[in-house]
């Protein structure tokens, strides 16, 4: 029989990572919920010609067509979505009059995406989305509003501290136009290469694409700029004058990188700055722009980025503001690195022990007992000797073992917890495990 071999792009977790995960995602549930969003699960696909717009998104895109269709039938004209925003985009407006404005909606779903498979990208993946979605007009005190909550959902995570580096695309875009730059995507595509060819190899890139030597200079000194709070406007406002740069758009812009970098500072010190290379997203959003990385991790790239858009429905009208976590790029490396571990890998908190086979009913009806009381609860598979339940209860994690009393059927017996040895009289109609032992926890590695 030939080895089965793993598929690669689409993570498979042991019990105990998936432990991990399951850790992560509710986590991140219930801070999203504890501000106020609403849940929403929209369809995985969607049709090709939304999916794939006028982007480069479309080389990525997973198209459904059935196995043993012929070329008439065969195209179904649908796609698996490769991110989040572009169904949340169709569900706001097909549902608009039913929502409620400003909407905040949070959504964790799979998503698929067709990509060359490495470390912290996956085909398959779990994503996790929040946006706050206006009727024209929204404040911008909104955009740091989102960030502090990723920030807060992430902080009680096992993982080490986060740090935010935060943009804004009326800055940038702007100045861009201001010293001569014409293709502002292609170029912010290039700055986007800053952290792996460095400013040498993008003044190579940028001077194959035909741009003069001093639109260069002002491309790669606008992305040197970075700070926290006064700082960074100074240089910023330096490097505006140098290139004799002005209009009413880069103070809007300067003033709105100022609030939302100090408002998330004033939340959480020390988390977030200005970095005017971040490009990433800057050809789609309108705004804030924001990434997310691990302190000692940074090769992992972002884990959380977004930013605000000026209206997420064709036709205008909508404002947002979003951002989203990569749970399984995040959950991957916390995994591979030993960040954070599970307790244990099963649900099981006691193993009820069999005395023979023909006093399997008492055992049965004691793990009853336990589980009414929310108490995971598993029986042994066999009635062999003792030690051996007990073995099997330690290979599984599991930390206590259930020996029934002579008339088991009541709920009496002696429960033993297998780490210390200790073992102590007890009745399943009151006991219970301490709450660290409950269920799984999550903890750092």
């Amino acid at each position: 029989m030939s080895r089965v071999a793993p598929l690669s792009g689409f993570p498979e977790w042991t019990p105990a990572g998936r432990v991990v995960e399951r850790h992560v995602l509710d986590t991140l549930r219930d801070e999203f919920e504890l501000h106020g969003f609403v849940e929403v699960e929209t369809r995985a696909v969607e049709p090709l010609d939304r999916l794939s717009g006028d982007s480069e998104a479309s080389k990525e895109i997973y198209a459904l067509r059935r196995l043993r269709a012929d070329d008439v039938d065969g195209d179904s004209g649908l796609g698996l979505h490769f991110d989040l925003t572009v169904p949340f985009a169709r569900y706001v407006e097909e549902f608009s009059g039913h929502l409620t404005f400003p909407f905040r909606r949070y959504q964790i779903q799979k998503v698929w995406r067709g990509e060359r498979p490495q470390d912290g990208r996956f085909r398959e993946f779990y994503q996790a989305d929040i946006d706050v979605v206006g009727r024209d007009v929204l404040p911008t005190y909104v955009d740091a509003e989102v960030a502090i909550v990723m920030i807060r959902a992430l902080s009680r995570l096992p993982i080490p501290k986060v740090k935010m580096r935060i943009n804004n695309r009326k800055i940038v875009e702007h100045f861009f136009r201001a010293i001569g730059v014409e293709d502002i995507d292609g170029t912010l595509r290039n700055v986007d290469k800053l952290p792996k060819i460095g400013p040498d190899g993008v003044r190579e890139l940028l001077a194959g694409k035909g741009l003069k030597v001093g639109a260069i200079d002002g491309v790669l000194a606008l992305s040197a700029v970075s700070g926290s709070e006064g700082k960074f406007v100074e240089e910023l406002r330096l490097v505006l004058g140098k290139a004799g740069a002005t209009a009413e758009l880069f103070d809007e812009g300067i003033a709105e990188l100022k609030e939302v970098v100090a408002a998330i500072n004033a939340e959480a010190p020390g988390t977030a700055s200005a970095d005017l290379s971040i490009a990433r997203g800057l050809d789609y959003y309108t705004g804030s722009v924001f990434e997310t990385f691990l302190e000692g991790h940074e090769d992992l790239g972002s884990i959380c980025s977004g930013g605000r858009y000026e209206s997420l429905v064709a036709g205008g009208g909508y404002p947002g503001i979003g951002m989203s976590i990569g749970v399984s790029r995040l959950v991957g490396r916390m995994l591979s690195q030993n960040l954070s571990v599970a307790t244990r890998a099963v649900p099981t908190a006691v193993l009820v022990a069999v005395v023979d086979e023909e006093a399997r009913p008492a055992s049965d009806s004691i793990a009853a007992l336990l589980r009414v009381r929310g108490i995971s609860t598993e029986v042994s598979p066999s009635a062999a000797k003792f030690g051996k339940q007990i073995q099997l209860a330690d290979r599984k994690g599991i930390p206590f073992v259930w020996f029934p009393g002579e008339d088991g059927e009541d709920g009496t017996g002696e429960v033993k917890d297998i780490r210390s040895g200790d073992q102590v009289v007890a009745n399943a109609n009151e006991w219970i495990p301490p709450a660290e032992d409950l269920k799984p926890r999550v903890e750092r590695g």
